[in-house]
């Protein structure tokens, strides 16, 4: 990969990891209530997947863990905090919160496997219109044992929708071990439906790796106009929500030791990455400020 890619997925990925602490910092000084899932860690499979799409006319479906794949996909950082704060400035008038983001061609909603359906619908609708839109649905690994999805597999294969499922498998469905939840082995999932189907393991999960398998993902979804089941095998560094975290706190330091943003941050030099960590900074400085006023 180019020096200038490598340098715009470090941009990226470290925007979305801060915006993100920014939004627990803010919800600790009780700023933002409700809850709010973080997706530290897996900022990769966010900017990977989403750069390789024409985000003038894809669609994209997400989940409850969305904040990476709206910034991937817009960048636009007072829209999300102030929608998660509840403000008017917000993406959706500050009335859809964490859960449920919209802009554009871009669709989220918190209900387990919810989303699903409505993917294959979309990619159904843009079949027909014949506008060679890729559809793509974000997944979790708890997900998998929603019985909609295999519903949803089902129709895409036997229709033949241009449907890209992603399923980001961060080890855990809230604090429950993936092993303890998944029989079997989650890249066969969507195989019994004759959906060509590509993994990532946890070794080689990083931005190019992510990057390069999304772009021969779209392209065959594109091209084929047939669905892609892609699986990406991650680790979520954060809580599943705002701090309600009973995994072995050795586990999750170990993975920090490994964490995809600081090994892609090595790759830059020190200048440039101080550089850009410092323009991510100001940003959010001015953002914070004009949202939230000292009174």
């Amino acid at each position: 990969m180019s020096h200038h890619l490598t340098a715009t997925f470090y941009q990226q990925m470290r925007t979305i990891r801060r915006v993100e602490e920014t939004l627990l910092q803010l919800f600790s000084q009780g700023k933002i209530r409700g809850t709010v899932h973080t997706c530290l860690g897996q900022e990769a499979t966010a900017v990977g997947v989403i750069a390789a799409l024409d985000r003038k006319k894809d669609v994209i479906f997400s989940n409850h863990r969305a904040h990476g794949h709206f910034l991937a996909y817009s960048d636009d950082i007072t829209g999300l905090i102030a929608e998660v704060a509840g403000l008017p400035q917000g993406i959706c008038g500050g009335i859809g919160g964490t859960q449920h983001l919209h802009k554009n061609n871009f669709y989220t909603n918190g209900i387990q496997g919810g989303m699903t359906p409505i993917a294959v619908g979309s990619a159904a609708a843009e079949k027909h219109r014949g506008t060679n839109a890729v559809t793509v649905i974000f997944l979790g690994d708890g997900t998998m044992g929603e019985g909609i999805v295999y519903e949803s597999f089902n129709i895409a294969a036997l229709w033949q929708l241009p449907i890209l499922f992603v399923v980001d498998n961060n080890q855990y469905a809230q604090s429950t071990p993936v092993a303890r939840a998944q029989a079997g082995q989650l890249s066969q999932r969507a195989t019994p439906f004759g959906i060509r189907s590509h993994e990532i393991s946890a070794r080689d999960y990083n931005i190019f790796n992510i990057y390069t398998a999304a772009q021969n993902a779209i392209d065959y979804v594109r091209t084929r106009q047939k669905p892609y089941y892609l699986l990406l095998n991650s680790y979520r560094l954060g809580p599943h929500s705002k701090g309600d975290d009973f995994r072995d706190p050795a586990e999750i330091a170990s993975h920090w030791q490994t964490d995809p943003l600081a090994l892609l941050a090595d790759q830059l030099p020190a200048p440039q990455r101080r550089q850009i960590e410092q323009n991510i900074e100001q940003r959010l400085q001015t953002i914070q400020h004009q949202l939230f006023p000292a009174t």
